[in-house]
């Protein structure tokens, strides 16, 4: 029952009570698993492009660019850094006896035996009053240290999002992340004026800090490289928010008697994303990020994808454009049908050559009017799971999807099989195109599959309950787009999910020959 105090909440985020009636037939009825019926691979569903073929692209995109083309880096920001640091926090809330055995081991013992091998070092070191060119000091001090690390007496990094730590030390400057997408946005997405659009999703909590690392470093960046920064922000919507329930699907009520809401994940920032007016749009992980000198690999592919979207739309319209005449031309379809199905991927009706013309023609232009995408895909080097692969569509029928793993049936061989089999995984290296042949923009959430969503479970002050997950931003939000996929090298995936991320060689300085 939905009291006057609950609608009152509902009102507040701008939830429907017929919305929150449809969640909670979907914790009943639950969803079904993405039905794969084969992975993506290079020559089956994955471009590789050879290097006269990236030039060509990078020239494309650049093309693109000087007749006009606004440019935008979208960046999902939202989170806080907590589990960066759930070793960290494991081991300051351990017992004595756990600490000693965990100094010796692991994960705590490579972050003390390296300690000055991170970007925040001096500024720990001073926070903490430790010396931390002693070892032994180090050792004997290291509960304290890490604490200062974590919490809000000391660096407060525990509480904090991800874009606003220091990642990396470049020329004796400590950045974060949000330095590296300014400087990676000012390498390959400035427009023909010189303008740099980047807009990071953020949490309420959070913009205030985002807000002052930007206005601290962008001057720095904007002289640098002779460009001028527009940075925005913005929040996940409240309506996208979503009820949680207790293990028995009735509504899980916080002590005082609220119902609970919950963030409905990285697929709510489709609406963010649907909010945006712009020509193209490249998306990135706020972690995913390298010290500047690194560059070089990323700025190509990203260049390279941005020309593999701009050639392909600019197929796309005129044909479009072409296909808005009704005068019959059976040879302009069958090689647009030519088109789509060899180059596109796009899978077509059996018995379509019998189509009645006129038939036809609106079905090609229903396939082809719609958003685009060029997601870049890195082949595995370790265990397969999700990525790229052949799946049933929101329509019934078979094309490209990006498939997270847990919307796989692992507990079915033959699925099991096929993920097996698989050769790349989602990077979350994106370049899309989100406004139709007459300039328009789509509205991205008609292109959602809703059956995509997924149920997890989370526990709230001791009490276990299920989370209602949206349809993810880069696989069911973008179901029903035009999908195309790249082989982009390992050398561009460098997110930082444990802050011992940050020892790895691409996140440490560049070592003077």
């Amino acid at each position: 029952m939905i009291t006057d105090k609950d609608q009152a909440l509902l009102n507040s985020k701008g939830i429907s009570s017929e919305n929150v009636s449809k969640q909670l037939k979907q914790f009943e009825k639950g969803f079904a698993f993405m039905d794969i019926q084969k992975p993506a691979s290079t020559g089956n569903g994955i471009m590789v492009l050879n290097e006269e073929e990236k030039l060509m692209f990078t020239d494309e995109y650049r093309s693109g660019i000087d007749e006009g083309c606004t440019v935008v880096k979208f960046v999902p920001a939202s989170g806080a850094a907590t589990r960066m640091f759930k070793d960290m926090f494991g081991f300051i809330h351990a017992n004595k006896a756990k600490q000693e055995e965990l100094k010796k081991e692991g994960a705590i013992q490579e972050f003390l035996t390296r300690i000055n091998d991170f970007a925040f070092s001096e500024e720990l070191a001073k926070v903490s009053g430790i010396d931390f060119s002693d070892k032994k000091t180090v050792m004997d001090n290291a509960v304290l240290i890490v604490e200062k690390l974590l919490l809000p007496n000391g660096l407060n990094y525990g509480n904090h999002p991800k874009g606003v730590l220091k990642f990396h030390l470049e020329d004796g400057r400590a950045t974060t992340p949000i330095e590296e997408h300014l400087c990676e946005g000012a390498t390959y997405g400035q427009d023909n004026e010189g303008i740099v659009n980047i807009h990071f999703t953020v949490s309420g909590d959070h913009k205030a800090l985002f807000k002052t690392v930007v206005n601290k470093n962008m001057p720095y960046y904007e002289a640098k490289y002779d460009v001028k920064f527009n940075i925005s922000f913005s929040e996940q919507k409240g309506h996208t928010d979503t009820i949680a329930v207790n293990p028995d699907n009735s509504p899980f009520r916080t002590e005082d008697g609220q119902l609970l809401f919950r963030p409905g994940g990285h697929g709510a920032l489709i609406e963010n994303l649907n909010d945006l007016d712009t020509d193209i749009i490249f998306i990135k992980n706020i972690d995913n990020v390298i010290p500047e000198y690194r560059l070089k690999d990323t700025i190509q592919y990203k260049e390279a994808l941005a020309g593999v979207l701009y050639q392909y739309q600019q197929k796309i319209f005129d044909y479009l454009e072409q296909l808005s005449d009704a005068k019959e031309n059976p040879q302009l379809l069958n090689e647009i049908l030519s088109f789509m199905q060899d180059e596109l991927s796009i899978a077509m009706p059996q018995g379509i050559a019998d189509y009645p013309y006129d038939e036809k023609r609106l079905h090609i232009i229903s396939k082809l009017n719609r958003p685009i995408r060029v997601c870049g895909m890195v082949k595995n080097e370790g265990e397969a799971g999700g990525g790229p692969f052949w799946g049933i569509g929101k329509y019934g029928e078979t094309s490209l999807q990006i498939v997270e793993s847990s919307q796989i049936d692992m507990d079915n061989d033959a699925k099991k099989k096929l993920v097996k089999k698989s050769t790349h995984f989602n990077p979350v290296d994106i370049v899309c195109g989100t406004k139709d042949y007459k300039g328009n923009k789509f509205d991205l959430l008609e292109f959602v599959d809703p059956k995509t969503g997924f149920i997890s479970n989370k526990s709230v002050g001791g009490k276990e309950l299920k989370a209602l997950e949206l349809p993810g931003l880069w696989n069911g939000a973008m179901s029903d787009w035009t999908t195309l996929f790249v082989e982009v090298p390992i050398s561009t995936f460098n997110p930082v999910k444990t802050v011992n991320d940050l020892l790895r060689p691409q996140h440490q300085p560049q070592v003077s020959k």
